[in-house]
């Protein structure tokens, strides 16, 4: 995974993300919008035989630290689901 900060100002963020798809891009959108601060989460992928997408972040709050809230909710829901699992293997 590559990322190019395209746009950063303190409560939007532009980039490019190359060597991922919709399954990654789709979580962290999806993280992004459980934050009630959260005015704009999408991304877009300009074109099919393209591997990269541009996702587009704005929040009320510091969009960097909101980025960092969501990939830390991310690292527990992950951290929660593999417990799950091996406890349901066990």
């Amino acid at each position: 995974m590559e990322i190019e900060i395209l746009e950063k100002e303190k409560n939007k963020i532009k980039f490019k993300i190359a060597g991922e798809d919709d399954t990654f891009c789709n979580i962290v959108k999806k993280e992004l919008w459980n934050d009630p601060d959260t005015e704009i989460a999408a991304y877009t992928i300009p074109h099919s035989l393209v591997d990269s997408i541009i996702f587009t972040f704005h929040s009320k709050k510091d969009a960097m630290k909101a980025l960092n809230d969501a990939v830390e909710g991310l690292k527990k829901k992950n951290k929660a689901f593999l417990d799950e699992i091996k406890s349901a293997l066990k």
